[in-house]
């Protein structure tokens, strides 16, 4: 029976399928060890006799420098061509994947995860701009499912195989086993990221260093004041009001410049659309509360139960296979079903698990806090994977390198806001009350899940029906792109006005 144009469309032929597998396999180098290091938090401070808020900025620095090299890769991929980017990026991650397992103090550590975290900057904004491409919009929601299976399994496999790695290798095994999987990622993508030539796209010539000079310290001075607040457990101290200040002052300095700059970093104008504001927001949300939660679960079973660091891992597996479930499902329906019921029915299991959560306690079975947590993964897969689709199905196709560039740094973001949230939060409750520390956390996931609910409204819903007899690959090259995957400036322009 022959195919119809819908089938034709949704179907995946064999070399995307292999541009998909070599992506992802040199992603999810990044994602695991941004989720690895979780369970990992008790060993460090032992080792480097510190404390829980220094030891916060082991995974803070990484997450804060990719969110910095994202508005830079979104302007480098079409000045210099993807494929170079990418292979760069992958030897920039197992550079300082090299230098942090050979780390000596906890500030040389945070400092070589900053060169792999802007290593996993390059890497993983890519991603998302060279599957985007590839697909073309009406396969937007399946290849965003099959990238969320793999964004999920850093949650899933990371807790464990840390744990697994610590318990036999110690802490500086963890960066030690991206080398022979970055060396396989480098190679298969030789042969399989097709060349693309710079210097073809919506790039300006130059980069807008001044806008990176404020955007970069802006967003580093607010994290920071979050750490130091947890530090010294006050909010009314020089040490948090001046970097908030300097913070605050500098993103502010930033988006009046950026509204005047014809090549910004980042383009106001893109939040005139209200889809494109709701998925940003939804995303960074999504971020903060699946980092907070993982952040704080291995913290639950060790302290509150006296789990090991492996069996910790262990039982926060469910949180992310939830969403390894859910992402691939979702994204696939949301093609056919729209984006804002997938995402709301989503965010409502998710508050659901992040209430239960507040309730548990020293004596809860870990059985029930697992069920809980799958419940919360689940509900944020729901959310993730049509949210990321619906970007991509509304956003026109010049807008697509930036607006994947804005989607993962908010995202990031995010995850960064909620690892040191979770640090002010457990510090502040103190080490006699830990538990409290932890009900603490989960209410403000909760909060985070209630605004991610109320945001989905401005999701789309149920997309328009394909007229019947049309061309099945007529719409799946986004507009405004040219032959290569690229888009010209004036087609920018006019999808920004």
């Amino acid at each position: 029976m022959p195919s119809t144009p819908d089938q034709d469309a949704g179907r995946l032929d064999p070399a995307l399928r292999r541009l998909i597998g070599v992506i992802l396999l040199g992603g999810i180098m990044g994602l695991l060890d941004g989720t690895m290091v979780a369970v990992a938090v008790d060993t460090l401070v032992a080792e480097f006799d510190t404390s829980l808020s220094a030891v916060g900025w082991v995974s803070t620095s990484y997450l804060l420098a990719l969110t910095l090299a994202i508005p830079v890769t979104s302007w480098a991929v079409d000045r210099f061509g993807g494929r170079r980017l990418w292979l760069f990026g992958l030897l920039l991650f197992l550079a300082g994947s090299l230098a942090s397992a050979l780390a000596w103090n906890v500030g040389s550590l945070v400092a070589f995860r900053v060169l792999q975290g802007l290593g996993a900057g390059v890497l993983d904004p890519l991603v998302l701009t060279l599957l985007a491409r590839a697909a073309g919009p009406r396969r937007a929601g399946r290849v965003m499912g099959l990238m969320g299976v793999v964004l999920s399994l850093g949650p899933v496999f990371g807790p464990a195989l840390g744990g697994v790695v610590l318990e036999w290798l110690g802490w500086r095994g963890m960066f030690l086993i991206n080398l022979p999987v970055g060396v396989v990622a480098f190679v298969l993508a030789l042969r399989v990221v097709p060349a693309d030539p710079p210097g073809t796209g919506t790039a300006p010539s130059r980069l807008d260093v001044v806008g990176l000079a404020l955007l970069a310290p802006g967003f580093a001075a607010g994290i920071l004041a979050l750490s130091q607040a947890a530090e010294h457990a006050a909010f009314t101290t020089w040490s948090v009001l001046a970097p908030l200040a300097a913070g605050v002052a500098l993103l502010a300095g930033y988006t009046l410049r950026a509204r005047r700059h014809p090549a910004p970093l980042v383009d106001p104008r893109l939040f005139t659309r209200p889809s494109f504001t709701a998925s940003v927001t939804i995303m960074a949300l999504t971020g903060l509360t699946m980092f907070a939660t993982l952040f704080v679960l291995p913290l639950y079973f060790q302290q509150a139960h006296g789990h090991s660091a492996l069996v910790a891992g262990l039982l926060v597996a469910p949180f992310g296979l939830g969403g390894a479930v859910a992402m691939p499902l979702a994204g696939r329906l949301s093609d056919r079903l729209g984006s804002r019921s997938l995402a709301r029915g989503g965010a409502l299991l998710a508050v659901l698990g992040a209430l239960a959560l507040t309730q548990t306690t020293a004596r809860t079975a870990e059985v029930w806090t697992a069920l809980a947590a799958l419940a919360v993964g689940l509900g944020l897969g729901c959310v993730s994977a049509p949210t990321m689709g619906a970007l991509y199905r509304t956003l026109p196709g010049p807008l697509v390198p930036q607006g994947s560039s804005v989607l993962y740094m908010l995202n990031q973001l995010g995850a960064s806001i909620g690892i040191a949230v979770v640090a002010l939060i457990v510090q502040t409750a103190g080490a006699d009350d830990a538990v409290r520390g932890f009900h603490g956390v989960h209410w403000f996931a909760v909060g985070a899940i209630a605004v991610i609910l109320a945001g989905t409204t401005l999701l789309p819903g149920r997309p328009p029906a394909r007229p019947a007899g049309g061309a099945a690959d007529s719409t799946d090259d986004a507009p405004g792109d040219t032959a290569d995957g690229t888009a010209d400036a004036e087609a920018v322009q006019r999808a920004l006005s």
